[in-house]
């Protein structure tokens, strides 16, 4: 790296008004001329969790209690690593004329893509609350403390992705269909539809090394359970998260400088 770690930190916080002002515009732009407008945050995930919540609590038959409950305290902060992905794969490469024409720290793209999504999952989980309040699960005040530490390693886990992935677009395009490919997988190999336990204990530990269990994890454990994470797949989710965050500015700013001539 050119510079280290702390003081390309402090220079994008020093940008933390641009990436303010790419996140309102994120936010506003989303659903601009559409007649329901920002309504399509809540309406978008509710859609997806009632499908499959219909099709593996009424046709595949999940043994799961309020199985919905279990649907969307998993599906919801996976939409925003979803969306994080799709959309911060493309964040660098559409902003061309802009890293053309002005200096900044490129990483404020991929930030406020992701910082955006996670704007949108924060809104999203007053469908949560809505629903576990209405359904009288209710909370578990001293899970509900871990609720932020789980929803960090997310952020940091999501963002080291874009920062990889948006930088490795601008030089190999396809990486942005080949991400939507891998995320249709995904989804499948997190237990976001099922239980961890239903898995066969032969090839358990595979799907313990995806990170993004230790987090869905942690959500399914908080708000459906009621009880704190597992301590060892969070901090293997918080160590894989820091790791990838760390490598994602690395290979950033090792391509960063190349960007503006292949735009």
């Amino acid at each position: 790296m050119k510079h280290s770690i702390i003081q390309r930190m402090r220079e994008i916080l020093s940008y933390r008004d641009m990436i303010k002002s790419l996140v309102k515009r994120e936010l506003r732009g989303k659903y601009k001329g559409s007649v329901l407008g920002f309504l399509w945050t809540f309406i978008n995930p509710l859609c997806q969790i009632i499908v499959y919540t219909v099709v593996f609590s009424v046709i595949l038959r999940s043994s799961l209690d309020m199985f919905y409950i279990y649907v969307i305290t998993g599906m919801i902060p996976w939409l925003f690593f979803d969306a994080s992905m799709r959309i911060g794969s493309g964040c660098v490469r559409y902003q061309g004329e802009m890293i053309k024409k002005i200096y900044f720290p490129k990483e404020v793209l991929p930030i406020a893509c992701v910082t955006a999504q996670f704007v949108n999952m924060l809104f999203c989980f007053v469908i949560v609350f809505a629903v576990l309040a209405a359904s009288g699960r209710g909370f578990s005040a001293k899970a509900l403390f871990c609720l932020p530490m789980i929803m960090a390693v997310e952020y940091a886990l999501t963002l080291g992705f874009s920062l990889i992935i948006s930088s490795v677009t601008v030089f190999f395009k396809d990486m942005e269909h080949i991400i939507t490919v891998l995320l249709m997988a995904w989804i499948y190999l997190t237990p976001i539809l099922y239980p961890l336990e239903v898995v066969p204990e032969r090839v358990r530990w595979l799907f313990k090394l995806n990170p993004m269990t230790a987090v869905i994890e942690g959500y399914h454990n908080i708000l459906y359970w009621q009880k704190a994470p597992y301590f060892k797949l969070t901090v293997y989710g918080a160590v894989f998260a820091l790791a990838v965050l760390v490598l994602g500015e690395w290979i950033f700013c090792r391509l960063e400088d190349r960007f503006a001539e292949e735009l």
